[in-house]
């Protein structure tokens, strides 16, 4: 590859593209809203998040200082992720508590790129770390899912025109925003009826001596300020 032909590649990456007609925002919003809410949907879609909680556990794990072991993502939408290094301290406060907060808070990145026209920076940027994600999987399932998830963004971003490409942003960010909030409330309603736990929110009850419920909060502030404020991007307002 010649210095022209990188030119050309970083100029794609890092190019801009004019804001999508309302209509097509409103639509890829409908879009993603119909994968989260139905419940036979949500058991499939999930998956995703399900990516992007445990990857969020893992990238704060690796920035705090701890060694990750590994990641495993299973059938049934749980993931695990193991993590080695003090068993108490702000690491780990941060690592536990980068989970349910990672699926809203890069929805809320990638409507940022989106409101200023980097719709292929987002995929190539989703597709990496992907690829980086994978590298940590320790199980088929997982590895496939994320296989797949990083196939459908590296085809649209190289086989598709420019109209097709913000559609499919716009509908994984609308979905990222939206499907963030979801786990949090599922969360709570298991809590109410005396299941998980050892859930995200008590194993932050035992760190910080801060009831769960507290940390439930928090989830819902964090996941239900990102909607409001990547919605209001998305839409231009």
């Amino acid at each position: 590859m010649d210095i022209a032909d990188i030119d050309e590649l970083w100029s794609r990456v890092t190019g801009t593209q004019s804001e999508p007609d309302l209509w097509l925002i409103l639509v890829t919003a409908a879009l993603a809203f119909a994968a989260v809410a139905p419940f036979g949907v949500w058991r499939l879609s999930r998956n995703t998040i399900t990516i992007a909680h445990e990857g969020g556990h893992g990238l704060m794990a690796l920035l705090t200082g701890r060694r990750l072991e590994g990641i495993r993502l299973h059938s049934d939408t749980s993931g695990l992720t193991v993590s080695r290094g003090k068993p108490a301290g702000f690491g780990m406060i941060l690592t536990a508590a980068a989970g349910y907060t990672a699926p809203s808070l890069l929805g809320l990145g990638g409507a940022a790129l989106l409101a200023g026209g980097r719709v292929t920076a987002l995929l190539w940027g989703a597709t990496g770390l992907l690829l980086a994600l994978l590298v940590m999987v320790r199980n088929a399932y997982g590895m496939l899912t994320v296989v797949l998830t990083g196939a459908a963004f590296l085809l649209v971003s190289w086989l598709t025109g420019p109209d097709v490409r913000a559609a499919f942003a716009y509908v994984v960010v609308w979905f990222l925003l939206l499907g963030g909030v979801r786990p949090v409330f599922e969360l709570q309603a298991k809590r109410r009826h005396g299941a998980a736990r050892d859930s995200d929110a008590d194993q932050l009850a035992r760190l910080t001596h801060v009831p769960a419920l507290m940390w439930l909060v928090f989830f819902h502030a964090v996941t239900l300020t990102s909607l409001i404020g990547g919605g209001r991007w998305l839409l231009g307002l």
